[in-house]
């Protein structure tokens, strides 16, 4: 009981010290155990670099940030640590949102109950779109609170901010934003905002940051629309209307299992109520907890779309702060100590999985794992044939997004990667610069023995060359056969 006395007397210095922890550990497993790079970061590692206002998928901020860790630091080691870095950050706002309606341990309890989500630890380390709206989320709902109490423009103004950058995240946001407008159109004491230039502000803030990304949107005919569309499943009829939405709610059941464990002390067994929060409180957090979920869950039942069990990830920030504020005992030292072990239990089994995933199990089940791809022999083996038969370094590849960004991430001469061979995927690439200096044409899963023909339509003359047979990393025994061709540089460009 020493540790829960400490934390009793120190929950600020315990905080801190659970950060620290988190960051160390959820760094540490993926810079120790993924020999290769996840898709996200190559996926980042090949747009980030262009420094463009939009692309064909997804709204650039995580790409570029993936870019700017790349030039300031450069090992893999610290993109693990960005993820975190948005996690912990995102834990922090939360904290702050939650301490001064239920002090410094509850604040701390409702971070730990939320630790337990896989999304904030164990899939957190393929930083992308879903990471990275975390910190957004998080300082959306910590200035909603503050704007509508204390009616400050500065709150306001960071509630826009917010917003915007959420924007730039990925195009979610919807699902923040409108709750968040109808609970100051609906909610009696919210309402008496609108009276107020607060509420306008934030609105020509979150504008304001977002126009350069919308601005391209327009010119570009919504193009990462079609990605959106892509990956939410069409509705095939009235009963996709039901089953899509009940298909995501159950998903995120099974995910928030963990998290409910953790709070189990607070309701079990019941004891002495505490004391009550400001009712205005308590509709702020259950929107915060909830109105997002409800969002996407009408979203789905509207449209009658699919869902994908991982946008979930910017969902559950104020579940822990809700449940505290609606605990059916205060935190007393007993169950202070219960929710601690819990949660310790929990961190230890999801790290352990992780483990278990990425150093036991490649060696038993054989199943693929791109976190043990060989890029980094692929690479080399590309980007030397490449120079010894052309005399030149490799510029330009060729070919899919997973294949042609490793062959340009471990190469260690960053070519620039001809999206699937189509220009529209990489507008920014000069193809009569391609030409002139050439590129390698890489590619698998299909007849190895000639260029695709996708990739074929900007390569004429590529020659072909002896096919690759590469182990996987980490002594497992299964390999990958690769393709490729080289196109020689023009000559007389």
């Amino acid at each position: 009981m020493g540790l829960t006395r400490t934390i009793e007397q120190r929950p600020n210095a315990a905080f801190l010290i659970f950060l620290i922890l988190h960051a160390a550990v959820w760094t540490a497993l993926p810079a120790g155990l993924y020999h290769n790079l996840p898709l996200d970061l190559i996926e980042a590692l090949i747009y980030g670099r262009e420094w463009q206002l939009g692309y064909d998928k997804l709204p650039p901020l995580p790409w570029w940030l993936v870019e700017v860790t790349h030039r300031l630091f450069g090992p893999d080691l610290f993109y693990y640590l960005l993820a975190e870095a948005a996690v912990v950050a995102a834990f922090w706002l939360v904290w702050l949102t939650a301490r001064p309606m239920v002090g410094a341990v509850g604040a701390l309890i409702a971070v730990l109950i939320v630790d337990g989500i896989h999304y904030y630890n164990y899939t957190a380390a393929k930083f992308n779109h879903d990471v990275i709206q975390l910190p957004f989320w998080a300082l959306a709902g910590y200035a909603f609170r503050r704007a509508l109490h204390e009616d400050k423009l500065a709150h306001w103004a960071v509630l826009g901010f917010a917003v915007g950058m959420a924007l730039w995240a990925k195009y979610f946001v919807v699902v923040l934003a409108a709750p968040l407008a109808l609970f100051v159109l609906l909610d009696p004491q919210a309402r008496q905002s609108l009276r107020r230039p607060g509420p306008y502000l934030a609105l020509a803030v979150a504008l304001v940051v977002a126009a350069p990304h919308l601005a391209w949107l327009v010119q570009n005919d919504f193009l990462p629309l079609r990605y959106v569309e892509a990956r939410a499943s069409l509705s095939r009829g009235v009963l996709d209307h039901m089953l899509h939405p009940l298909q995501f709610l159950v998903s995120q059941m099974f995910f928030l299992a963990p998290a409910l464990l953790i709070a189990l002390p607070l309701m079990l067994p019941r004891g002495a109520a505490p004391p009550a929060p400001q009712a205005f409180d308590r509709r702020i957090v259950t929107l915060l907890a909830f109105g997002p979920f409800a969002a996407m869950l009408a979203l789905s039942a509207i449209s009658g779309r699919g869902t994908i069990a991982m946008w979930g990830y910017p969902l559950w920030l104020f579940l822990g702060l809700w449940i505290v504020l609606h605990a059916r005992a205060a935190i007393d030292h007993v169950r202070l100590g219960r929710a601690v072990a819990a949660w310790a239990v929990i961190f230890c089994v999801l790290a352990g999985a992780f483990i278990a995933n990425y150093a036991v199990l490649p060696h038993r089940d054989g199943r693929y794992r791109a976190s043990l791809y060989p890029g980094d022999a692929l690479a080399a083996q590309v980007s030397q044939g490449f120079r010894a038969a052309t005399g030149e370094p490799l510029k330009y590849v060729i070919g899919e997004m997973w294949i042609g960004g490793n062959v340009a991430h471990y190469s260690g001469l960053q070519p620039q990667v001809l999206i699937d061979g189509d220009p529209r995927r990489a507008p920014w690439i000069d193809l009569a610069d391609l030409r002139k200096h050439g590129a390698v044409v890489v590619w698998q899963d299909t007849d190895l023995s000639k260029i695709p023909r996708e990739l074929a339509a900007v390569s004429a003359g590529a020659i072909m060359q002896p096919t690759l047979d590469l182990p996987f990393r980490a002594a497992t025994s299964r390999r990958i056969s690769v393709g490729w061709a080289i196109l020689p540089p023009a000559k007389g460009q």
